[in-house]
């Protein structure tokens, strides 16, 4: 994977197709582009590595200098005819594999922006009084909400369990009448209804729920999850508009999961669609989990029990409701709040092939931004939040692929369509190209060879027999164990032809392996073969390094004064003489006098060193003689307490033995 910000390495490719899909790789079309016995890897390189190399920029193949086209890019308004909160709203991308890419989102929410509140109630017995509370609601919720924006409509739904054992009891008398006892009369239990959808009239909202009934079940948990999931999926039916959508949930219980059904015989597992009928009533079909609650709306739960779902859930909110949910409103109110302060970006339907990662940049905040999984702030009224979303595709997609980016709560998306650049476009192939000798196909600057013809312009013609090619390789390789041209080559038509530096028959030597002088290979004055100087100019040595002029062995006499011979344009003198120009005369006088005093020193050393070796030798034998005398001394007084304690036994035995008689 490439990290963005860092130039990748080029991995080098044989065809085009292959480079592009190495990051940091672009292909050169050029016909003349390579040398003699260059392969078509090397025509797969770094850019700037191309152009160095002289590839015309309009032959070099380098996807993604212009990836993202805007297809919609509408500007951010507040305008009640046309609301637009998410920019941009559909973008086409093309990415190579391997190299990210990244785009700005920007969100800003809509001041009045419209509201659709659907409330849904729990019905079971123990909500009674609940419902009494509810009947007088609608006013007051549409007078708060009315306050944040002038456009609301209300919704009301009810739920309770799934009409079966042992949700519900199957006696007929108590399927009639739920309730605990004679004197109050129940409805029927049911898993769901859409009492009233969407509506901008208050009153009408009071009516319909004057005419709910409460109901009963025998088990404490009840079909909550359901209700959700068909008020959420139920879009038609319900009638959410395209506006900012809030569910209030209200129960004083828990709700069942899926796998309860079981209990009941219902293995069928929801399939996360609606199965309202056109009465507005739901049964059937198991229960659903928490995944499948993954919806765009606003959930409010007003509970008497403090559910810890609501973190799975998301933009899900917990509020506390009074005996007699009284204080529904002021939750609702204040759960609208905290829900549109909390924005969170995530995708939906991306392909497995691509990663998604956000980047917020929340309040302007631009430093030490985190690639997490979704783009997340918190604390937002109405400024305008920007976003950084990065693409990376790990494989080539088959075909274009299309997701989208939405804001929870809100219906507005971005929507992406993704393109990888995995194939080159080099035009229409020209067969029979007389770049290719007539004998090849021409495309992306190589020549693919018709059957018989080898070589980098198919200018090798194979023999009949079958293994030809690999007799011609054999020419090329000193023995069976060893590499092509010593690896540093091509075999073109049975020869080698060496690249670069390289030379020899099987290109076995490294025409850089001399030795180097004053910095430079064979001093710069020669050249390297076969591993050794070949030097010009009359320069001589290993490294060519002995220059041919002497001028450095003239003094005013003659060369090196008749006293020796000039080599490498210095003086190597004669026994007897030395000096720059072997001038002056070796005294042996003075020789002897310096061997003598040389010769003293020496000696004088080493005499030393053996006095304090017979020294040091003494001393030790010295501490031997006493460590031994001194165990002598300690042995002598051991033997005599023994003779002591033998005597003292003797006699206590003798003594014992007369006082026995």
């Amino acid at each position: 994977m490439c990290i963005l910000g860092q130039e990748p390495l080029c991995q080098s490719h044989s065809s085009c197709s292959e480079c592009i899909r190495s990051p940091g790789c672009a292909w050169c079309t050029q016909t003349d582009f390579l040398k003699s016995g260059e392969s078509n890897e090397r025509r797969c390189d770094s850019p700037e590595a191309l152009k160095a190399r002289r590839c015309k920029e309009d032959h070099v193949i380098n996807p993604g200098k212009h990836p993202l086209t805007y297809v919609k890019n509408s500007d951010l308004s507040s305008d009640h005819e046309n609301v637009v909160q998410l920019r941009p709203q559909n973008i086409n991308i093309k990415l190579r594999v391997g190299v990210p890419h990244e785009f700005t989102v920007e969100f800003k929410r809509a001041k009045g922006y419209p509201i659709d509140l659907y409330y849904l109630m729990d019905l079971s017995y123990s909500m009674k009084d609940d419902l009494e509370q509810i009947k007088t609601l609608g006013q007051k919720i549409l007078k708060k909400l009315r306050a944040i924006t002038d456009t609301v409509r209300i919704g009301f739904g009810s739920f309770v369990d799934k009409e079966m054992l042992p949700y519900v009891s199957q006696v007929k008398a108590r399927r009639q009448n739920p309730c605990p006892n004679r004197i109050d009369t129940c409805q029927p239990a049911f898993s769901f209804k859409n009492v009233l959808p969407l509506t901008y009239d208050a009153r009408e909202f009071e009516r319909e729920v004057s005419k709910q009934n409460i109901s009963g079940n025998l088990d404490a948990p009840e079909a909550g999850l359901d209700a959700i999931m068909q008020a959420a999926v139920c879009k038609d039916k319900i009638r959410w508009g395209d506006v900012t959508r809030i569910l209030v949930y209200t129960s004083d219980d828990t709700f069942h999961m899926a796998g309860d059904g079981r209990l009941g015989g219902v293995f069928q597992p929801h399939n996360g669609q609606c199965h309202l009928s056109d009465q507005g009533s739901y049964n059937g079909r198991a229960y659903v989990s928490i995944a499948h609650l993954m919806m765009n709306i606003l959930c409010v739960f007003c509970c008497r029990w403090m559910p810890k779902k609501n973190a799975l859930i998301p933009q899900s909110v917990v509020g506390v409701l009074k005996n007699d949910s009284s204080n529904v409103v002021d939750l609702i109110s204040e759960a609208y709040g905290n829900l549109s302060s909390t924005l969170v970006l995530e995708q939906e339907g991306a392909p497995k092939e691509l990663d998604v990662s956000y980047g917020s940049s929340c309040k302007g905040n631009q430093a030490d931004i985190e690639w997490k999984e979704k783009g997340e702030c918190q604390g937002i009224k109405h400024e305008k939040i920007t976003f950084k979303v990065r693409l990376n595709a790990s494989a080539c997609l088959k075909e274009p692929q299309t997701f989208r980016i939405k804001m929870q709560g809100i219906s507005e998306e971005v929507k992406i369509t993704v393109y990888t650049e995995c194939h080159c476009d080099c035009g229409v192939p020209e067969k029979a190209s007389k770049h290719c000798n007539s004998s090849g196909i021409l495309s992306c600057g190589m020549c693919s060879c018709d059957e018989g013809y080898l070589g980098q312009r198919c200018e090798c013609v194979q023999q009949s027999d079958a293994d030809s090619v690999a007799n011609m390789l054999a020419s090329c390789r000193p023995d069976n164990s060893s590499l092509v041209c010593s690896g540093h080559g091509t075999c073109e038509c049975g020869k080698c032809v060496c690249q670069g530096q390289f030379s020899g028959k099987f290109c076995e030597w490294d025409d850089n392996s001399c030795e180097y002088h004053n910095g430079f290979l064979c001093n710069g004055k020669g050249r390297c073969m076969c591993g050794k100087c070949i030097c010009s100019n009359n320069y001589t040595g290993s490294s060519c390094e002995c220059s041919p002029s002497q001028d450095k062995c003239i003094n005013d006499k003659r060369l090196c004064s008749g006293q020796g011979k000039c080599t490498c344009n210095r003086c190597q003198c004669n026994p007897g003489f030395k000096g720059e120009h072997c001038s002056a005369f070796i005294n042996d006088c003075s020789v002897d006098k310096t061997t003598l005093i040389i010769g003293i020193s020496v000696s004088g050393i080493i005499l030393i060193g053996v006095i304090i070796i017979i020294i040091y030798r003494c001393l030790l034998e010295l501490y031997d003689i006493r460590e031994y005398q001194n165990f002598v001394k300690a042995q002598k007084q051991t033997e005599w307490k023994e003779v002591m304690y033998t005597q003292r036994h003797s006699v206590l035995l003798t003594t014992s033995t007369d006082l026995a008689l």
